[in-house]
């Protein structure tokens, strides 16, 4: 049986989603043996050339020729998978995308007629047709080895879906949207960080992205409740994930609100606990 001939392609990003493989350590020596890593410029300058059983790619789309690139890849393979943040929602440059393009290009170059940029930073289902997607920033390691070995076993990928909630049922963790009355997007964010905000008492803030099907609408009035303003629900939802569909939408929600409000008096030490 032939090995699985895989590459990992970086795009606009900060490398962090890639290096979640060179953390597997020596994971990732048993996976060599297995596996042709035949691309992989973060590991080595050997880089050889398409076709690809597998692809995963990081980062998002930001200019022309990223675009060119991503569908070139997909051409030439077999699989395309989305991995991290950028890849599945934009990640934190699609921030540029709620603001005016040229303006922040003559903010930042000194000569920004040599900057070939796209208005809009995108994920790439955007683009091209992907086969799987792993959310997260970055992606958690045993969802990405879950991947992998069902990747080598011929399987189709699972990714679980569910939401943070139910991995702070699982572990024990108080709730802080109830106990503490802390603002947490767990409710509409999809599981795969072990809960970590949530188990150090803090409010998720959606690193994983939109569970789906989450009500972010009823979340979002349940934060109005709390005390929080129209802006500051707006920019509860318009962070990392800022434009995966639902939190996109349920920031522009919040925009849109002509609300009547008043702010809840400051929480006080033990208040809530």
């Amino acid at each position: 049986m032939s090995k699985l001939r895989i590459a990992v392609h970086k795009f606009a990003s900060c490398d962090g989603c890639q290096l979640q493989f060179l953390n597997l350590e020596q994971e990732l020596l048993t996976l060599a043996e297995r596996v042709d890593i035949a691309h992989f410029i973060e590991a080595s300058s050997d880089l050889g050339e398409g076709p690809y059983d597998v692809s995963f790619v990081e980062g998002s789309v930001s200019t022309p020729e990223e675009i060119k690139r991503i569908r070139q890849i997909r051409q030439q393979s077999r699989q395309v998978i989305a991995i991290g943040a950028c890849a599945t929602g934009g990640g934190i440059q699609a921030l540029r995308n709620w603001g005016q393009h040229e303006a922040f290009l003559k903010a930042v170059y000194a000569s920004p007629e040599y900057i070939d940029s796209l208005e809009h930073s995108t994920p790439f289902s955007d683009h091209i047709r992907l086969d799987a997607e792993l959310w997260g920033c970055p992606p958690d390691q045993g969802q990405l080895k879950r991947m992998l070995a069902d990747l080598m076993a011929g399987v189709t990928p699972f990714v679980p879906g569910e939401s943070v909630c139910l991995q702070c049922k699982r572990q024990g963790n108080v709730c802080v949207l109830v106990a503490k009355g802390e603002p947490c997007l767990g409710p509409v964010t999809r599981t795969g960080c072990g809960a970590l905000c949530p188990y150090q008492e803090r409010d998720c803030y959606g690193c994983f992205g939109p569970q789906a099907g989450g009500n972010t609408t009823a979340l979002g009035r349940r934060f109005l409740g709390l005390g929080l303003s129209p802006e500051a629900i707006k920019h509860r939802y318009r962070f990392i994930y800022n434009w995966a569909p639902a939190f996109r939408e349920a920031s522009q929600e919040w925009e849109s609100k002509d609300i009547t409000y008043t702010p809840l008096p400051s929480k006080k030490e033990g208040e809530w606990s």
